[in-house]
């Protein structure tokens, strides 16, 4: 599987690490040079280094073969940008905004803080 991840955080890194370990081909995407230069030390070659919501760079990055595109960035509005153009899967940032992401088009949603919390409550019994 061909996976794009924009975001190259302590998420968009760990989730990178872990699929080129399972044998898939990543693409991580880092806008922050700094930041793309400890990547690269990191990971290799996987890391590119530009705006994962640009068009122009975006159509750089084999995007139409891309089995999924998963955006992992501070900013939920950077994520829908991206994911817009790419309609795959995302991280949302606020729980709030899950819903929102679902009505422009994004195939999945998935709230870090919703996935923390139901792992921490139990599960209601009836």
């Amino acid at each position: 599987m061909y996976v794009i991840v924009v975001g190259g955080g302590t998420v968009g890194y760990y989730l990178s690490r872990d699929l080129v370990e399972r044998g898939h081909e990543v693409t991580l995407i880092e806008k922050d040079g700094r930041r793309a230069d400890w990547l690269e030390t990191q990971l290799g070659s996987i890391v590119m280094r530009g705006d994962g919501c640009e068009v122009r760079f975006l159509a750089q990055t084999g995007i139409e073969r891309a089995d999924a595109i998963i955006a992992v960035t501070a900013d939920d509005e950077d994520n829908l940008i991206a994911l817009q153009m790419a309609k795959r899967h995302f991280r949302v940032k606020n729980p709030t905004n899950v819903e929102i992401f679902k009505m422009l088009g994004v195939d999945e949603a998935v709230s870090a803080t919703d996935v923390l919390l139901g792992a921490l409550e139990p599960p209601l019994t009836a």
